[in-house]
């Protein structure tokens, strides 16, 4: 599997980049700045380049099976959702049909999976132009014509790979844990490149 990693130092990407490698994939990892990546595997090639410069965003696609994007961007601008479009575009051009994307708990039918915190304070304050960015984000998915798959994960940790973990729950369901490790959301996103249950799906995950 050739697989492009579009975010590939964030808290995410850097779980994608080495669960990949040790499924045996080609990994290209997308990154503003190659010194951030310090993993050395002959199936890794570091790409240095913007996500919002389309032209270096098609080159990393180009050849590629898999693009996964877990973009990041702190409290700041609109990095993902742009960024996101210039991907789509890319693998459309390309003809590259398979995309996994990370978005957030909350966006769209999860939002009343949410409690008062993270409705009012975080997403209502807090991070709400993260909120914003990847409600916009999920837009530019969902009007592609992709076989995508977005995974909307609760709230990040540093735990270890559980594999023990909620999706495909109910919009309704109020007992989740709201948190999720790096390394479990990993693992979630790279499974569903060897499935085709969640494709055209969003698909939260939680404990």
């Amino acid at each position: 599997m050739k697989s492009v990693i579009f975010g590939s130092t964030g808290k995410v990407g850097q779980q994608l980049v080495n669960q990949a490698l040790e499924l045996g994939y080609s990994v290209t990892a997308f990154t503003r700045n190659a010194d951030k990546i310090k993993v050395e595997n002959k199936l890794l090639y570091i790409f240095e380049g913007d996500v919002l410069d389309y032209q270096s965003v098609k080159d990393a696609i180009m050849g590629k099976d898999l693009v996964l994007c877990t973009l990041g961007a702190g409290r700041r601008g609109e990095l993902r959702s742009e960024g996101t479009s210039n991907i789509i575009k890319a693998m459309e051009e390309l003809n590259v049909s398979r995309l996994i994307c990370q978005t957030t708990l909350g966006c769209g039918e999860s939002w009343n999976n949410l409690n008062f915190l993270w409705k009012r304070i975080m997403f209502g304050w807090f991070l709400k132009q993260v909120y914003i960015d990847h409600e916009s984000q999920e837009k530019h998915v969902f009007n592609s014509n992709l076989d995508w798959t977005i995974v909307r994960p609760s709230a990040f940790t540093y735990g270890k790979l559980t594999k023990e973990f909620h999706t495909d729950f109910a919009s309704e369901n109020k007992s989740l844990k709201l948190k999720i490790s790096t390394a479990d959301i990993a693992y979630f996103m790279l499974q569903q490149s060897k499935s085709s249950k969640h494709v055209r799906k969003a698909v939260g995950i939680s404990y």
